[in-house]
């Protein structure tokens, strides 16, 4: 969150981008003019490619990066990086990514923290042989719903998180899954885990 450098204009599109325009700004790329006409609009504004919002007060904070924005069948925008910073706050959780893009409603690949959780595990007489078959288990699985429910309480109704699937992998840079910064590589973990993305929205309406 800041303010605006002097001279620089900035404002948000009505799809949320952040838009800006100022003598910092580039004219354009070289000898590339679609490009040039894709970056910056006729009126001189520079399309960041973030989302964000101005308060009251002329604070800027970037939210997310409108490639990684949801938008699900019914049209309805998502941001899902502070959802899924808000659900990581918790410390039952490693990952989560949110799914939901030209689907009827948001889910959410759910990485456990697996210290927290066993010890929770141990404590409910839940004992298993392995990862896998404690993320098995409805106990487990309710848990982590409810889990997602209690901390996102103020969501829409299309933003809230209906089915979770547990992931008993974490996510590595070996396996391409991470960025150099430890980063999720969204579109990644989604191909990676289609038929487990898929198998959530079975039967739904």
């Amino acid at each position: 969150m800041g303010l605006p450098i002097e001279g620089v204009e900035v404002r948000i599109a009505p799809d949320g981008e952040i838009l800006c325009r100022g003598p910092n700004v580039m004219r354009g790329y070289f000898k590339k003019p679609e490009a040039t006409a894709e970056a910056i609009d006729r009126e001189g504004w520079f399309h960041t490619g973030d989302i964000g919002v101005l308060d009251k007060d002329g604070f800027l904070t970037i939210t997310d990066r409108k490639k990684d924005i949801l938008v699900t069948s019914g049209g309805k925008n998502i941001a899902p990086q502070p959802i899924e910073n808000t659900i990581k706050t918790n410390k039952y959780f490693a990952e989560v990514v949110m799914i939901g893009n030209n689907r009827n409603f948001p889910a959410a690949l759910v990485v456990p923290n697996f210290e927290s959780l066993e010890k929770w595990a141990k404590e409910k007489g839940l004992a298993a042989g392995s990862r896998d078959d404690l993320l098995r288990k409805p106990e487990v699985v309710a848990f982590y719903q409810e889990l997602v429910n209690d901390l996102t309480p103020g969501l829409a109704q299309f933003e809230k998180i209906k089915k979770i699937t547990l992931i008993a992998h974490e996510f590595t840079l070996e396996a391409g899954e991470l960025t150099p910064t430890l980063k999720v590589k969204r579109r990644v973990v989604e191909g990676k885990y289609k038929d487990v993305i898929d198998r959530m929205y079975q039967g739904a309406a």
